[in-house]
């Protein structure tokens, strides 16, 4: 097998394509041919130890992935050789064979593409357990979402819409925000890329404001964080809810004043922990999101694939804020 390797601590240009010894499945576990892998920015994050997760290396990045079982461990009942999946793997995808614990492994229906299934459940399962059951978003509801060309921020885009929601979306340029317009979205907001000054930030939060209506907008769905949140914050509606989801733009301090004087929620978003620690609440949202993929109300946009030896070129244009929608790294 082949995998795109990190061996030392550094950006992608640091990956490094080898031949290694194809693993064989343990008890419970379903080794898996892989056919393309999601790129997310953990991946980005855990090459340089700047992630939660830290596996010892030699590791391949990678965390998403979806092809064909070759193989299954002792004790596995629901899973056949031949069937096609999708895992949550963490680390290893960018690789042409992946071992993967059988109950991160999840079939998917004959019409699915293994690239829309590869890059499918982090995105949209954030997205939905966010707005589902961290805001739970009402029908007429207006939201905000901040990086919104981004994999997470379509993913809210459709779900947002999906839901009956009023779906402003802020981005940093004007071909990004023709991109969510295309893809739903009721209004959009370019916002600066420089929001370290008060003027501006004020700014962003009157264009917020005044596209939301009323008091301001229900839900804020952050998946930049940095100088932008406390803006947002501030735009919040009486007893609105601001979802925490990632933070590319660096970690904000925001004052917590703000939640007494608009009596609104701060709310953390981890989709990750949320699995493990509600696994049936986790088997229930995928049942909802494979329902409205089957309805067409959602659909990965995939904007770029490489091949896997220029999987750290798919990594570089994720760190450079480049894409619109998904990236994939694909093994054919």
């Amino acid at each position: 097998m082949k995998a795109m390797l990190s061996k030392e601590v550094g950006g992608p240009e640091t990956l490094v394509l080898e031949n290694m010894t194809t693993p064989e499945p343990g008890k419970k576990q379903v080794r898996i041919k892989v056919k393309a892998a999601g790129v997310n920015f953990p991946d980005t994050l855990i090459i340089r130890d700047m992630y939660q997760m830290k596996p010892p290396r030699p590791f391949a990045p990678g965390g998403e992935i979806a092809g064909e079982i070759e193989a299954v461990g002792e004790s596995v009942k629901h899973l056949a050789v031949g069937d096609r999946v999708l895992a949550m793997t963490g680390f290893g995808g960018f690789a042409t064979e992946v071992v993967a614990d059988a109950e991160r492994v999840i079939k998917i229906p004959d019409n699915m593409p293994y690239d829309e299934a590869s890059c499918f459940v982090l995105t949209y399962g954030t997205s939905h357990h966010a707005l589902k059951d961290r805001a739970e978003i009402k029908e007429g509801e207006s939201l905000l979402i901040l990086g919104a060309a981004g994999g997470v921020g379509v993913a809210a885009i459709e779900l947002g819409k999906a839901a009956g929601a009023r779906v402003i979306a802020a981005v940093s340029s004007k071909e990004k925000a023709q991109f969510c317009r295309d893809l739903g979205a009721d209004e959009t907001i370019i916002y600066s890329r420089d929001m370290s000054d008060r003027a501006t930030k004020k700014e962003f939060s009157n264009q917020i404001k005044k596209l939301a209506g009323g008091d301001g907008v229900d839900v804020v769905y952050d998946a930049v964080g940095g100088d932008y949140a406390e803006p947002a914050v501030r735009a919040l509606a009486w007893k609105g809810r601001y979802l925490v989801v990632g933070f590319p733009a660096g970690i904000p301090q925001i004052p917590l004043n703000l939640t007494l004087l608009k009596g609104c929620q701060i709310v953390g978003v981890f989709w990750g922990a949320h699995t493990m620690r509600e696994p049936q609440n986790h088997i229930e949202n995928m049942g909802d999101l494979f329902r409205l993929y089957g309805e067409g109300k959602i659909k990965p946009r995939i904007s770029a694939s490489y091949p896997l030896a220029q999987a750290g070129d798919a990594l570089t244009l994720l760190s450079d804020r480049k894409v619109l929608g998904k990236v994939v790294v694909t093994m054919e």
